[in-house]
């Protein structure tokens, strides 16, 4: 009797950052914009945490199947996340040396805030516990599981405003906290403040959703990437679509990285940065940054961020310290990523 020949894997994941980047900026197509240029900057050596992209193929398969995803594509997903392991020297799902992921979307065009973002997944009780215990960094630990609940409570499982005069249920638990605590910034919540309010938005979860918010690593990653993928078809990217004349058949891609952490402390920041002026075009590094924060804080408007060079502190009259002088190996570090 013949054997029936098997047909070969379609390759749908492409690490970069670690040993094996596999992607360059000309793909586009299958990486997606922001895919493409992450595995650029690792092949130009620049200092970009390890990860991996699930192509936009993955997710033309995933519409094609009902929601379904390509037999190959989990093996896949387990090899290049050991790559990344192995790179970053962390360990996913592991209590004793702790790898957090963030997962976001990158489709070949920008559109920007129209799809899905998690970040810091791949915690529970015990992950925090762990990553408390190997950072020294109780507040830190306990900030990082509450916007993690926070946010995979929202962008996977469905818990946000229900109508146009609802206040987003957490952010609603978060400003009575700092309210029964008498300050104004997240910053200012306590490690044992921040522990409560995992606590509550987990009671929250259970009590509007009817189910428990997922402990396991694994699980949390499969619904982070189903997530985004789904995305790609929710109203506010469609209306996009039609606004910019880009076609629905060209999915989203999804990538899988590295977390690295701006919120450890006074002497760790996060920003925004560009190579020009966006708004002039003139020849001037330009950007903005926040101390001890993620990056979400610098977009979402709830902290005023300070300039990144003395220039632009100058220029804008801040009464702020630019990055160029609080820290400046860090800043010329920069500069040498950004010549």
């Amino acid at each position: 009797m013949a054997k029936s020949k098997r047909h070969p894997s379609v390759k749908y994941v492409y690490e970069f950052g670690t040993a094996h980047t596999e992607g360059d900026a000309t793909q586009r197509e299958l990486l997606g914009g922001k895919g493409a240029n992450l595995a650029e900057m690792a092949r130009l050596k620049l200092p970009v945490p390890a990860g991996f992209t699930i192509s936009t193929e993955a997710c033309s398969y995933y519409y094609d199947h009902d929601g379904r995803y390509p037999r190959d594509l989990q093996g896949q997903i387990d090899a290049a996340l050991a790559s990344v392991e192995e790179t970053m020297g962390g360990r996913f799902g592991d209590p004793s040396n702790p790898l957090l992921l963030s997962v976001r979307s990158g489709a070949r065009a920008s559109m920007p805030g129209m799809m899905e973002t998690v970040l810091n997944l791949g915690l529970n009780d015990r992950l925090a516990a762990g990553l408390i215990e190997r950072t020294g960094d109780a507040r830190f630990g306990y900030d990082v599981y509450r916007r993690f609940v926070q946010m995979y409570g929202d962008v996977v499982m469905g818990l946000r405003p229900e109508g146009r005069g609802e206040t987003d249920p957490f952010e609603a638990l978060l400003e009575k906290k700092k309210e029964a605590r008498g300050v104004e910034l997240d910053s200012e919540l306590s490690a044992a403040d921040l522990e409560e309010l995992v606590g509550e938005f987990k009671a929250l979860i259970k009590r509007r959703l009817k189910r428990d918010f997922p402990e396991d690593p694994a699980e949390q990653l499969q619904g982070a990437i189903g997530a985004v993928f789904a995305s790609w078809m929710n109203p506010r990217a469609i209306t996009y679509r039609q606004l910019h004349g880009l076609p629905d058949d060209w999915g989203t891609a999804v990538n899988v990285q590295a977390m690295v952490f701006g919120n450890m402390g006074e002497d760790s920041a996060t920003g925004v940065c560009f190579t020009r002026n966006p708004s002039t075009g003139e020849n001037q590094f330009y950007g903005e940054y926040l101390l001890n924060a993620q990056g979400e804080d610098v977009v979402a408007g709830i902290r005023t961020p300070q300039p990144l060079t003395i220039a632009d502190k100058a220029a804008s009259h801040s009464p702020m310290p630019a990055l160029e002088e609080i820290m400046p190996e860090v800043f010329a570090e920069l500069v040498t990523v950004r010549d």
